[in-house]
Parts: structure tokens; C-alpha cells; sequence
């Protein structure tokens, strides 16, 4: 025995009580039609009325049948209609004997029912159309309403594919963001559906799966596909659809917009707290180093200490000149973020710049390991005299530090107009492509020279914000089995 289903038969019965109110819905056009015909036909042969006015009465009854029941109902009154005027107005009366008048009034009835049910066909579809246009249009408003409050918190995908199936009343939306890779969906999966929406993107064309009755749309900001976006279960025109992927696209880079502004402000920020901090570090430095070096100094200017003794007053000079060194580029790097700091620009060599930083080494053996050809007709570049000098140490300095021992370093210059170009070549640690920008950000060391040689990380940002407030460039360039170049570019100098 079955199990008893209490909502089985009710169910069932309003099914089909839904079914019989349709169907006679449907139908009631032309039973209204046809009660008319029987209606005009008793009026017309009680009265005694022509053939011209039944004719005329249940013509109208044919087109207004047409217009609200359609072409089959509109048949079927115009046949009922011809037979009516047959069979009582055209002799012999009450007889269905064929007569040409029967035929033309058939005829006409026949052609009203056909033109002016296609006619009320094409109508109706025009407005079903009109109002799904209009309301896919207010949705879009809706849509794109929504998606500008949303706050950039989160990701965007999720939210907008959830938003979007809700306000379209979908089967389900899945997003591909190019970007990121990722894929967000909401609501019901469908098979293939992932790879349609990547397939959508690769091949930068938008797509409708009559069978699914899905539609597959490309993402674009501009002219440029960004990702897919599928909609599955909707009947929305072309225009609506790519409409509503331009909208997702906007969404999505908006709020990827506002957290790199968040993210942006947060560094800002950072970098000033960063900046001050070192500023005061290395002004509450430089006294107790200043001192430190004076006193060290000044013992071995004395003299009479042991050989012991000298040694451990010397390791403290040294250090104590290091430690002056590092707080000197701690003030270097707080001058340079000032944001009212300006250079003073002239016209200067840079090779004269470059034999004033080999001069400035301690060490001869360092100084010898420069190789710089001799420079005629050379070009002046404008710049800051000293600030171009502090670049130029910190470029000829790391050349050292990172360097095979005794190795040469090569000093070239190159005019690229209206640029010239200092490069400093030496030979040893190669940076990796990956990090040949990275280097110049603060306090950050590549992975080749981390444990190689002591180093703050400051000195390339030094050089490259030097080179900025000249409107000039810095990059790093590696040659494979030998070692790394830095070029350094400074705008010439107009007047030559």
C-alpha cells in the first residue's frame, strides 16, 4: 500500500483548477464572439435586416475576436459567421447552398482574422518587450546603485554576483576576475558554466545558450576584457546583458580602487611615522658619535698606548665613523621626503662629480680600483652639485661593497639627448630581474646580498629620490656570469 500523502490530491486539483481557469481565460475572447454571431444573426433575420449590415455586425465581432483571442479563434468566428449569413441571408435562405457571396464574405472574414491577429501579435510582443526593457532598465538602476555604496571592505566578487542574482531574479551568476584569477558565484551551478565564462574572456566575444538560457559576457573597462561574467536562467536582451557585465566591471575595479587608496594613505602614513622617527634617531646620534669619534681621535693623536690598546681605539674610530656614516643617510633620507624640498640646479659635470666621490674614499686601494676613461666634449647635466654627489657615494660605495676583492669597477658615460647617462659596472653579486626595482625601495635587500656584506637598505632609496627631484631615472641592469650595472639618467643641461 502506498503512503498516504495528505497535500497529494489537493495539490493535483489546484494544478489542475489552474489549468481549466487558463485554458477558459484563453477561450473566452472568442465564446464572447461567438454569442455575439448568434446574437447579430437573430437580431438581423428577426428585424429583417440585409446582408450588408449582418455582414458588417459579425465583421466586427472577426476582427475583435483577432485582436484578443488570435488568428485559430478568429478562423473559427469567421466560419461560423459566413455560414450564419449563408444559411439565412443569401438566397435560397435556409440552405448552405454556395454562392459567390458567401464565398467573398467568407474571404473577407478570413483575411480580417489574418492581418489583424498578426497585427495585435506584433502589438503585444512590442509592449511584452517594451516592459521587460524597461524593467531590466530599472533593475540596471538598481543594480549599479547598489554596487557604487558598496565600501571596498571585502572582495568584490562575491557581493556583486550575490546582488545581482537577487535584483535579476536568476538561477545562478558566476564572475571571473582576470585580475586576480579568482571565480565568485552565487546561486545554482551549471555544468560547463566555469569554463564558458573564462572561454567568454579569452575570446573577448559574448555569448547566448539558448538551452540553458544562459548568457556568457565579457568584462570591459574601456576597450580592454578584465574578465566573464555568465547569467543563467534570464531572457534579458543583448543591451541589458552587456550592459549589466559593464556595470560588474566598473564595480569591481572601483572597489579595487578604493582599497589601493586605503592601502596608499595607510603607507603614507607609515612612511611619515617612519621618517620622523628616523630623523630624531639620527639627530640624537650624531652628538654621542661626534664625541665618540673626537675621543678616539684624540688618543691616538696622543699616542704612548700599547699595541693592544691602539688596535681596540682604532676598531672604536672605525666603527664610531660607520655608526656617523649611517646617521648621516638617516638625514639624507628625512631631507629628501620633505615635501617642500627643492633642489638647486645647475649646470655641472658629472665626471668631476664622479672623481670628487673616488676622492672621497679613505682606502687608496679602493680609490685604484676605479677605471673611468678619459671625457672630452663632454655635456653638463643640471642638477644639484651636492645632491648629485650623494648619489653618485652611494652608487660608488655599493659598487664596492658588493664587489669581488681587487676587482675593477668601470665608470662610462653616455649622452642620450637629452639625457646623459652615468653607468657604474663592477663584477660579482648578480640581482635578480625580480629585484632589480625592489632594490631601490627603503630599507629592503636583495636576497643575493643579505648575509654578503652589513647594510642599512637606505642607500638606493637615497639615490633614487635624489634622481626623482631631478626628473631623472635609476635602474639596475644584471649581466649573467659576471655582475650587476647601475645607470643613473639626469636631464642636460639646455644651455649646451
Amino acid at each position: 500500500m502506498p503512503p498516504y500523502r495528505p497535500f497529494a490530491i489537493p495539490r493535483a486539483a489546484s494544478r489542475l483548477f489552474n489549468k481549466l481557469v487558463a485554458g477558459a481565460a484563453s477561450a473566452l475572447p472568442g465564446g464572447l464572439a461567438l454569442a455575439g454571431v448568434a446574437v447579430t444573426t437573430w437580431v438581423s433575420f428577426r428585424f429583417d435586416q440585409s446582408f450588408a449590415f449582418a455582414g458588417f455586425v459579425q465583421l466586427v465581432l472577426v476582427v475583435l475576436a483577432a485582436l484578443y483571442g488570435g488568428f485559430w479563434q478568429a478562423t473559427f468566428i469567421s466560419v461560423t459567421a459566413a455560414a450564419c449569413l449563408n444559411y439565412f441571408f443569401v438566397p435560397p435562405v435556409f440552405s448552405f447552398a454556395n454562392s459567390p457571396a458567401n464565398w467573398v464574405a467568407l474571404g473577407a472574414f478570413e483575411f480580417t482574422a489574418l492581418v489583424i491577429s498578426r497585427l495585435s501579435l506584433q502589438a503585444r510582443q512590442r509592449a511584452r518587450e517594451a516592459i521587460a526593457e524597461r524593467r531590466d532598465m530599472e533593475r540596471l538602476y538598481e543594480t549599479s546603485r547598489r554596487i557604487l555604496l558598496q565600501d571596498g571592505a571585502s572582495e568584490p566578487g562575491n557581493p556583486i554576483a550575490s546582488l545581482i542574482r537577487q535584483t535579476f531574479e536568476l538561477h545562478g551568476v558566476r564572475l571571473f576576475d582576470a585580475h586576480s584569477g579568482a571565480t565568485y558565484q552565487s546561486g545554482e551551478d551549471t555544468p560547463g558554466a566555469e569554463q564558458m565564462t573564462r572561454d567568454a574572456y579569452l575570446l573577448d566575444h559574448d555569448l547566448f545558450d539558448p538551452a540553458t538560457r544562459s548568457w556568457y559576457c565579457v568584462l570591459r573597462l574601456g576597450a580592454s576584457p578584465v574578465g566573464g561574467l555568465a547569467l543563467h536562467g534570464t531572457v534579458m536582451t543583448r543591451l541589458a546583458a552587456t550592459a549589466l557585465a559593464s556595470l560588474c566591471a566598473i564595480g569591481v575595479e572601483r572597489v579595487r580602487g578604493l582599497q589601493r587608496e586605503c592601502r596608499a594613505q595607510a603607507l603614507r602614513q607609515t612612511e611619515q611615522l617612519r621618517t620622523a622617527v628616523l630623523d630624531a634617531l639620527a639627530h640624537q646620534f650624531k652628538t654621542p658619535i661626534a664625541i665618540a669619534r673626537t675621543a678616539s681621535s684624540g688618543l691616538l693623536a696622543v699616542g704612548g698606548l700599547s699595541e693592544l690598546q691602539a688596535e681596540l681605539v682604532t676598531t672604536v674610530d672605525q666603527q664610531a665613523r660607520k655608526l656617523d656614516e649611517v646617521a648621516s643617510r638617516l638625514l639624507s633620507a628625512a631631507m629628501l621626503d620633505d615635501t617642500e624640498f627643492k633642489p638647486q640646479r645647475e649646470p655641472v659635470l658629472f665626471s668631476r662629480i664622479v672623481r670628487a666621490a673616488i676622492q672621497r674614499l679613505t682606502e687608496a686601494t679602493d680609490r685604484e680600483r676605479f677605471r673611468m676613461p678619459a671625457v672630452t666634449g663632454e655635456i653638463p647635466v643640471l642638477a644639484d652639485r651636492e645632491l648629485v654627489l650623494t648619489a653618485v657615494n652611494q652608487l660608488v660605495d655599493n659598487a664596492l661593497k658588493y664587489s669581488e676583492d681587487g676587482s675593477p669597477v668601470d665608470i662610462a658615460f653616455a649622452v642620450k639627448e637629452p639625457r646623459v647617462v652615468l653607468s657604474v659596472r663592477s663584477k660579482g653579486v648578480v640581482v635578480r630581474p625580480e629585484d632589480r626595482e625592489r632594490v631601490f625601495e627603503r630599507f629592503y635587500r636583495a636576497t643575493e646580498i643579505r648575509h654578503s656584506s652589513a647594510g642599512t637598505g637606505l642607500g638606493l632609496s637615497i639615490v633614487r629620490q635624489i634622481v626623482a627631484a631631478h626628473h631623472g631615472s635609476v635602474w639596475a641592469e644584471g649581466e649573467e656570469g659576471y655582475g650587476t650595472s647601475f645607470f643613473l639618467s639626469l636631464p642636460a643641461s639646455r644651455g649646451h
